[in-house]
C-alpha cells in the first residue's frame, strides 16, 4: 500500500527547501547550494515517482529508476531524460560539495558557476514535477 501524501510531502518540503539553496547563495555559501540542491532534486524526483505508482529507492540518484519507467511517468520522454541527467550528474557531487577530500577543500573548489547551475537545475525539476503533481 502505499501512502498517497507522500509525494506531495515530498514535493512541498522540495520547494521550501528550494528558498533556504537561495539564501546560501545570497550569502555566496557555493559548496552549500550545490550540496543542498542535490538534495532538493532527490526529493522531488523521489515526489515524481512516487507519484507515477512507483516506489522510489532509498538511494540518492534515482535516475536509473527515471529511465526504467520512463513510461508511467506523466511528462515526455525527452523531460525525463532530462531529469535523470540533472539527478546523475548532481549526485556526484553531493558528498564532496559537503565533506571535501584530502585534495579539495569544498568551499575553494566551488565557485558561484557551479552553484548557480546547482540552482537552476534544481529549479527546473522542481517545477517540471509540480506540473505533474497536484498540490
Amino acid at each position: 500500500m502505499q501512502n498517497k501524501n507522500l509525494a506531495q510531502d515530498y514535493l512541498k518540503r522540495a520547494a521550501i527547501r528550494l528558498k533556504a539553496v537561495e539564501v546560501l547563495l545570497k550569502y555566496k555559501s557555493y559548496a552549500d547550494v550545490v550540496r543542498e540542491s542535490q538534495e532538493v532534486v532527490e526529493l522531488a524526483l523521489k515526489a515524481l515517482l512516487r507519484q507515477s505508482g512507483i516506489e522510489p529507492p532509498r538511494i540518492h540518484d534515482v535516475s536509473a529508476i527515471l529511465q526504467a519507467e520512463k513510461s508511467r511517468i506523466a511528462l515526455d520522454g525527452s523531460t525525463v531524460d532530462r531529469l535523470a541527467k540533472i539527478s546523475k550528474s548532481m549526485r556526484r557531487d553531493r558528498e564532496l560539495a559537503f565533506y571535501g577530500s584530502e585534495d579539495l577543500t569544498p568551499s575553494e573548489f566551488y565557485g558561484e558557476d557551479d552553484a548557480t547551475s546547482a540552482l537552476n537545475d534544481a529549479r527546473l525539476v522542481v517545477a517540471e514535477v509540480q506540473r505533474v503533481c497536484p498540490a
